[in-house]
């Protein structure tokens, strides 16, 4: 046989034994990271076990990995803040807390340093003077930075303008003043870039706003309340996006709502004081309705707020509590892909759909990424926090779904960073 090519088969020899025993020592340290294509949530019991005391101890632990819910959530690939939360941690990047009064309650500084909220929303109530809110801001992110979590708190208010502000100052025009201004969409950019700077500088990152919701020339409890840009969905869609591209570029998030729309609903049909039904035909429904969306997302609008309105037209259940709603039409048809979050849990309009446990988990089902405990009080949080964690921990949750959900949130969250 000639040298050249016995030299190869020694040399091709000696490249398959090393890829053998590397493979051998890598297969008994599986990466929870690695889980794309995996067939198992569980390390295999016949690979890389040598002896039959290795391979009793690889097989007890695929045992413990299907026992354990935290272990499969590792498993499925979830970013590495992700990997060392407990199951409550887990259920707190889901919530957002409310509390009453202008001081923190000590409950709630002690969830935020076990790591177990993803944010706070304030509201008038919380807030006396920009002053006093900055340093509570202050010190909820600081409780926050103490725990797993690197990423800084969601710290929320609703600061659309007009009647609707909860912190003195800017935007002091209301969606509706705005869409008869001389120049519209001049005036939403002014708007939303005056709502980021007052925002950022007293320390929120999150604008529960702007609204989305077009009017009907008959009125309507949003038009009521100067909520709406418009009658007009092209009008509405091209100042929501001026409003939300000038709010983010100061660094606040802005959030549109309330998906897929409240505008049809009449003077009695506030969904924070009963339940409503938007008797919309579907082709009307993402005509008018949804229309603004586009713009907004085009936009690289951060988060989406669902309505807790029903529309017989794609589904008989509350916007926030149907898949179809958020998966198939926000998602789906019109691909947004950020952020999604409830209108408050608490409110009248979900009345019948149990207590804030099954709320909360009715939502999370449907594809909501984050819970809005908006009822100033504690026990509302900590009580979807527990619901969300049982589930995880009986296995009655979508783990893929949770682990998407997870990482939206968290990656807001280190946007605004």
């Amino acid at each position: 046989m000639p040298l050249a090519v016995v030299t190869a088969l020694l040399v091709l020899t000696l490249i398959t034994l090393t890829a053998c025993g590397a493979g051998g020592a890598e297969s008994r340290t599986p990466s929870p990271a690695s889980d794309e294509g995996a067939a198992s949530d569980a390390p295999r019991a016949d690979v890389g076990a040598g002896t039959p005391e290795e391979a009793a101890a690889v097989t007890a632990a695929a045992v413990s990995v299907r026992l354990r819910p935290s272990a499969r959530l590792r498993a499925y690939g979830t970013p590495p803040p992700v990997l060392r939360l407990s199951l409550r941690q887990l259920a707190g990047q889901r919530v957002i807390y409310s509390y009453p009064g202008l001081t923190p309650p000590r409950g709630l500084l002690d969830a935020l340093r076990a790591g177990e909220a993803a944010g706070v929303i304030l509201f008038a109530e919380n807030i006396s003077s920009r002053a006093q809110v900055r340093r509570v801001i202050a010190r909820l992110q600081k409780a926050a930075a103490r725990g797993p979590v690197e990423q800084p708190l969601l710290i929320m208010v609703d600061q659309e303008g007009g009647y609707v502000r909860r912190l003195p100052g800017e935007p002091f025009a209301s969606h509706k003043t705005i869409g008869l201004a001389a120049d519209p969409t001049a005036a939403a950019q002014a708007a939303g870039r005056a709502a980021g700077l007052n925002l950022r500088g007293a320390g929120f990152n999150v604008n529960l706003g702007p609204v989305l919701d077009v009017a009907r020339p008959a009125g309507g409890f949003i038009d009521d309340a100067r909520r709406s840009f418009g009658t007009d969905p092209d009008l509405v869609g091209r100042l929501g996006a001026a409003f939300v591209d000038a709010q983010q570029r100061t660094g606040v998030a802005a959030t549109a709502k309330h998906f897929p729309g409240l505008g049809a609903g009449s003077s009695f049909e506030n969904t924070d004081h009963g339940p409503a039904t938007m008797d919309v035909p579907l082709s009307t429904l993402r005509s008018l309705d949804e229309a603004p969306y586009e713009a907004a997302i085009a936009a690289g609008l951060r988060l989406v707020m669902a309505s807790w309105a029903v529309y017989p037209a794609l589904d008989d259940r509350p916007a926030g509590l149907s898949p179809v709603v958020v998966g198939e039409e926000l998602r789906g048809r019109l691909g947004f892909t950020g952020v999604t979050v409830t209108d408050s849990l608490g409110v009248a309009g979900l009345r019948g759909y149990g207590p804030i446990e099954d709320r909360a988990i009715l939502a999370t089902e449907a594809g909501m990424d984050l819970l809005l405990c908006a009822g100033r009080k504690l026990s509302e949080g900590t009580r979807a926090v527990d619901a969300l964690a049982r589930a995880l921990e009986r296995d009655e949750l979508d783990e893929p779904a949770y682990r998407a959900a997870v990482r939206r949130v968290l990656a807001l969250r280190a946007e605004l960073d």
